[in-house]
């Protein structure tokens, strides 16, 4: 993932043309490039499965493929380390009943990326340490939510000490105050107002296990908040956009990346929104998840980067575009449609394997299938 800074822009960024780019090729998330600026190698698996695996089945792959000595190494992406892949590392250890890789990927992450103020440094690569310490919410957020729910279920105090310390500390540094109110801040760089908003940063169920953890009640706030900024969201497009921004009055704006080529897209961020939402036990915001799927069904292969009317506008594709319209479905009440689109995800993190892809493959399956990381994804529909 690229650095997360970005320029605020005063008025809603006009939605990129539909370029109707055919789906020719399958390759694996984000421009992957060498250290010395050539492109990387994409790996590959010449057998696909006939049928989806098992939520533990992508787990234990995802482990046994990217966890080397208890990090989490993005080996499509120059080999190196990312919070988000810690913490993804964490909960998909914790939901697979791995003990010993948990323990393993929370010790390196303690001591090679936790900072001064509790949360995660964003970037670690093993020719400079850290090479960026500011946080991101989302895996600030994922770490504490595996951390408490571990500490929990395994009777291990360390762990719910240090979730509750990133807890506390993602309150402090990465939320802020808007007339829509609390809304989580992708991190503490993006303290001022307009105040950049990641939809797919948001997550219900993890705030819901960490107001049962700490008993603080600004986390049932953060999810009201939340759910108000993404609603505002999805009225505004069919599809929410990777980034937007939230100005104090509650006006909500889409925006490109900095660094980017100025389109506004539904694409490697925006597609965990569905899931996110679709894990929650709040019957809204399943609502939110499942009112995706009219525009995401319209063509049956996804392209990894959509416009927010649900045109394609690359032709790659990754696990993450079909584990999205799967939470999308089954929040919508479409459990058969959810299911299918849990085989294109398996049958294209198994053609192409990518740690992103892969994440998100057994990180999907999993929310979708069962409570054990504290959501209720196996509700189908709006019903609570």
């Amino acid at each position: 993932m690229t650095r997360r800074t970005w320029i605020p822009v005063t008025a809603a960024a006009a939605v990129v043309v539909a370029i109707g780019v055919a789906l020719l090729a399958v390759r694996p998330w984000g421009q992957d490039t060498t250290a010395d600026g050539g492109s990387a190698a994409t790996p590959t698996s010449s057998a696909a499965s006939d049928a989806a695996r098992s939520p533990e089945e992508l787990s234990t792959e995802f482990l046994d493929r990217y966890v080397q000595d208890g990090r989490v190494v993005r080996t499509d992406q120059g080999d190196d380390t990312v919070s988000e892949g810690q913490a993804y590392g964490l909960l998909i250890a914790y939901a697979n009943g791995d003990r010993g890789r948990f323990d393993d990927i929370w010790k390196w992450t303690a001591k090679h990326m936790v900072t001064d103020d509790d949360l995660l440094a964003w970037r670690w690569t093993p020719d400079d340490g850290v090479a960026d310490e500011q946080p991101a919410s989302d895996a600030d957020l994922d770490a504490a939510r595996a951390l408490v729910l571990a500490g929990d279920a395994w009777g291990e105090d360390r762990y719910t000490a240090a979730g509750k310390r990133i807890a506390a500390a993602i309150l402090q540094h990465e939320t802020a105050e808007t007339d829509l109110g609390t809304i989580l801040l992708p991190g503490p760089w993006a303290d001022s107002e307009p105040y950049r908003y990641n939809a797919s940063y948001a997550s219900p169920a993890a705030y819901a296990v960490l107001a049962k953890a700490t008993g603080d009640d600004r986390w049932k706030a953060l999810a009201a908040g939340s759910r108000k900024v993404t609603a505002a969201v999805l009225d505004a497009s069919d599809l929410p956009s990777d980034w937007s921004q939230v100005h104090a009055d509650g006006t909500v704006d889409a925006m490109p990346a900095t660094g980017g080529d100025g389109r506004v897209l539904y694409g490697y961020d925006a597609m965990r929104m569905p899931l996110r939402y679709a894990e929650s036990c709040s019957a809204a915001d399943r609502t939110l998840a499942g009112s995706l799927t009219p525009t995401l069904r319209r063509t049956t292969q996804l392209a990894s980067q959509l416009d927010l009317g649900g045109t394609a506008v690359t032709g790659d594709t990754n696990a993450l575009a079909y584990t999205a319209r799967a939470a999308a479905e089954q929040a919508a009440g479409s459990s058969g449609a959810a299911s299918d689109d849990l085989e294109r995800a398996d049958r294209t993190a198994a053609t192409t394997p990518t740690y992103y892809g892969d994440a998100w493959a057994a990180l999907g399956a999993t929310m979708l299938s069962s409570d054990v990381l504290g959501g209720c994804g196996t509700t189908a529909g709006g019903a609570s």
